[in-house]
Protein backbone atom coordinates (compact mmCIF):
# COMPACT_ATOMS: atom_id res chain seq x y z
CA UNK A 1 0.00 0.00 0.00
CA UNK A 2 1.26 3.42 -0.80
CA UNK A 3 1.62 6.05 1.88
CA UNK A 4 -1.17 8.16 0.36
CA UNK A 5 -3.64 5.25 0.45
CA UNK A 6 -2.63 4.44 4.01
CA UNK A 7 -3.24 8.02 5.13
CA UNK A 8 -6.64 8.10 3.41
CA UNK A 9 -7.58 4.83 5.12
CA UNK A 10 -6.43 6.16 8.48
CA UNK A 11 -8.47 9.34 7.94
CA UNK A 12 -11.60 7.32 7.10
CA UNK A 13 -11.15 5.20 10.25
CA UNK A 14 -10.71 8.28 12.45
CA UNK A 15 -13.77 9.99 10.94
CA UNK A 16 -15.89 6.85 11.35
CA UNK A 17 -14.81 6.34 14.96
CA UNK A 18 -15.37 10.02 15.74
CA UNK A 19 -18.86 9.88 14.24
CA UNK A 20 -19.64 6.83 16.38
CA UNK A 21 -18.52 8.59 19.57
CA UNK A 22 -20.45 11.71 18.62
CA UNK A 23 -23.69 9.74 18.06
CA UNK A 24 -23.40 8.29 21.56
CA UNK A 25 -23.39 11.74 23.10
CA UNK A 26 -26.12 13.35 21.00
CA UNK A 27 -28.41 15.24 23.33
CA UNK A 28 -31.49 13.26 24.06
CA UNK A 29 -33.53 12.01 26.94
CA UNK A 30 -31.38 11.67 30.03
CA UNK A 31 -31.09 8.11 31.33
CA UNK A 32 -31.52 9.35 34.88
CA UNK A 33 -34.99 10.68 34.14
CA UNK A 34 -36.23 7.27 32.87
CA UNK A 35 -37.61 5.03 35.65
CA UNK A 36 -35.89 1.69 36.33
CA UNK A 37 -38.44 -0.72 34.78
CA UNK A 38 -38.00 0.99 31.42
CA UNK A 39 -34.19 0.90 31.69
CA UNK A 40 -34.09 -2.80 32.67
CA UNK A 41 -32.40 -5.19 30.24
CA UNK A 42 -34.75 -6.69 27.66
CA UNK A 43 -34.91 -10.28 26.34
CA UNK A 44 -31.40 -11.78 26.28
CA UNK A 45 -29.97 -9.19 28.64
CA UNK A 46 -32.02 -10.16 31.70
CA UNK A 47 -30.75 -10.32 35.23
CA UNK A 48 -28.91 -13.59 35.94
CA UNK A 49 -30.57 -16.07 38.28
CA UNK A 50 -27.33 -17.80 39.30
CA UNK A 51 -23.71 -16.87 39.69
CA UNK A 52 -21.51 -17.01 36.58
CA UNK A 53 -19.22 -19.61 38.16
CA UNK A 54 -22.02 -22.06 38.94
CA UNK A 55 -21.56 -25.58 37.63
CA UNK A 56 -23.60 -27.29 34.96
CA UNK A 57 -25.18 -30.66 35.55
CA UNK A 58 -23.20 -33.61 34.17
CA UNK A 59 -26.14 -34.70 31.97
CA UNK A 60 -25.14 -32.07 29.40
CA UNK A 61 -21.76 -33.72 28.80
CA UNK A 62 -22.97 -36.70 26.69
CA UNK A 63 -25.30 -34.43 24.73
CA UNK A 64 -22.38 -32.14 23.95
CA UNK A 65 -20.34 -35.09 22.73
CA UNK A 66 -23.17 -36.11 20.42
CA UNK A 67 -23.48 -32.58 19.04
CA UNK A 68 -19.78 -32.47 18.29
CA UNK A 69 -19.88 -35.93 16.69
CA UNK A 70 -22.76 -35.06 14.38
CA UNK A 71 -21.34 -31.65 13.52
CA UNK A 72 -17.92 -33.07 12.68
CA UNK A 73 -19.53 -35.76 10.58
CA UNK A 74 -21.49 -33.28 8.48
CA UNK A 75 -18.59 -30.85 8.23
CA UNK A 76 -16.36 -33.50 6.62
CA UNK A 77 -18.96 -35.38 4.57
CA UNK A 78 -19.62 -32.61 2.03
CA UNK A 79 -15.98 -31.98 0.99
CA UNK A 80 -15.37 -35.74 1.08
CA UNK A 81 -18.01 -36.28 -1.58
CA UNK A 82 -15.99 -34.08 -3.94
CA UNK A 83 -12.69 -35.80 -3.11
CA UNK A 84 -14.24 -39.26 -3.46
CA UNK A 85 -14.72 -38.73 -7.19
CA UNK A 86 -11.00 -38.24 -7.76
CA UNK A 87 -9.52 -40.53 -5.06
CA UNK A 88 -11.86 -43.53 -5.28
CA UNK A 89 -11.60 -46.46 -2.87
CA UNK A 90 -8.86 -44.82 -0.74
CA UNK A 91 -11.21 -41.96 0.16
CA UNK A 92 -13.97 -44.48 0.90
CA UNK A 93 -11.71 -46.34 3.36
CA UNK A 94 -10.66 -43.13 5.07
CA UNK A 95 -14.26 -42.01 5.48
CA UNK A 96 -15.16 -45.43 6.84
CA UNK A 97 -12.50 -45.07 9.55
CA UNK A 98 -13.64 -41.55 10.33
CA UNK A 99 -17.27 -42.62 10.67
CA UNK A 100 -16.21 -45.58 12.79
CA UNK A 101 -14.46 -43.29 15.28
CA UNK A 102 -17.48 -40.97 15.41
CA UNK A 103 -19.78 -43.96 15.86
CA UNK A 104 -17.89 -44.88 19.02
CA UNK A 105 -18.69 -41.41 20.39
CA UNK A 106 -22.34 -41.76 19.41
CA UNK A 107 -22.58 -45.21 21.04
CA UNK A 108 -21.02 -43.78 24.20
CA UNK A 109 -23.61 -41.01 24.27
CA UNK A 110 -26.38 -43.56 23.72
CA UNK A 111 -25.05 -45.68 26.59
CA UNK A 112 -24.99 -42.63 28.84
CA UNK A 113 -28.62 -41.86 27.99
CA UNK A 114 -28.16 -38.70 25.95
CA UNK A 115 -31.11 -39.66 23.73
CA UNK A 116 -33.52 -39.84 26.69
CA UNK A 117 -35.36 -36.54 27.06
CA UNK A 118 -36.61 -35.85 30.56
Amino acid sequence: MELKQLLVLLLVVIITAGFGFWVQHVPGESKKSIPWPQRAPFLGGGQPDTHAWSRFHIRYYPMTLLLIAFEMEMMFMYPWAVVYVSEGIKALAEMGMFLGILSIGILYGWREGAFKWQ
